[in-house]
């Protein structure tokens, strides 16, 4: 059935006072939209900050009068209301909507990764099964892209890697079907260790070809090939950690960083490898190279 939309554009200070005022008019959903294409990056632990511009986005069933919830929104707060409008919103396949802006995706030569409703365009390539939309990496970000890139130019034949900071599993699972001999995941999500273990399961991945850990549990082994895709400040505060888990002459790409903060990631990491020129794609960098 069609939707009746209300839009408001509010501060962030305004939002819980007209999230809970939708509500008690009868909207069925509230969603917050950034108005500016704002990125907010590594935010304060505890916090869920939302743009300086933000829209607040409410459906209703489409009889409601959107009058009527406009006036009833004024009386609940006591002020007039911001920026606003309605509209009424076709009724559609969300779900087959949703599916169709999904298509299977090349990395480099030989990775694909490729939607479970799709059948891989090259059946004969290196096919990594994973969907999108999940909160933990699915390879449509600039950073996992430059991460899968690297690992298919690299020999990995019998190689250990370590994906640190494993998220979906998405850059351990692309190594071992691109020829590593073991892949080790960690991750301070146990949400995110599930998930990857489901999708090496989907991937025909044998689990002792790839353990999981989270931190604490961490094996204080050395690796060929680690990755890691987290956030700039992680990857300088941990890079003891990180240099330590890569062998002598073993290689490391890190990513998750954006390009103002490339030069600092990389300075942090500069005495224990030669490292490549940087990688920049679409404001954000990889950093890779190989331990002295």
């Amino acid at each position: 059935m069609p939707w009746l939309q209300v839009r408001l554009a509010i501060t962030p200070e305004q939002a819980e006072t007209y999230e809970d005022a939708l509500l008690e008019v009868g909207a069925v959903s509230v969603t917050f939209m950034d108005a500016e294409d704002q990125p907010i990056f590594e935010p304060d632990l505890g916090t869920t900050p939302l743009w300086s511009h933000t829209h607040l986005l409410a459906l209703f069933e489409a009889d409601t009068d959107a009058d009527a919830v406009f006036a009833h929104l004024q009386l609940l707060t006591g002020a007039e209301l911001p920026e606003h409008q309605a509209e009424v919103i076709a009724d559609q396949d969300w779900e087959r909507s949703w599916m169709d802006n999904f298509q299977p995706m090349r990395f480099g030569q030989r990775l694909w990764i490729v939607p479970s409703w799709h059948a891989a365009p090259e059946p004969d390539a290196v096919n990594l099964l994973l969907d999108p939309g999940l909160a933990f990496g699915t390879g449509t970000h600039p950073t996992t892209a430059l991460c899968l890139e690297w690992l298919d130019g690299q020999d990995l034949q019998d190689c250990n890697v370590l994906d640190f900071g494993c998220g979906s599993g998405i850059l351990a699972i692309a190594a071992l079907l691109l020829g590593a001999k073991q892949a080790v995941g960690t991750d301070i999500d146990y949400q995110a260790i599930e998930a990857s273990r489901d999708n090496a399961e989907r991937n025909g991945i044998d689990a002792s070809r790839f353990p999981l850990y989270l931190p604490e549990q961490l094996p204080a082994e050395q690796a060929d090939v680690v990755v890691a895709n987290i956030l700039a400040g992680p990857l300088v505060a941990l890079a003891p950690q990180i240099t330590s888990l890569v062998k002598p002459g073993g290689r490391l790409a890190l990513s998750g960083i954006l390009a103002e903060q490339g030069e600092d990631v990389a300075a942090a990491y500069a005495d224990a490898f030669d490292l490549d020129p940087l990688c920049i794609r679409d404001g954000w960098v990889r950093i890779s190279g190989r331990r002295h």
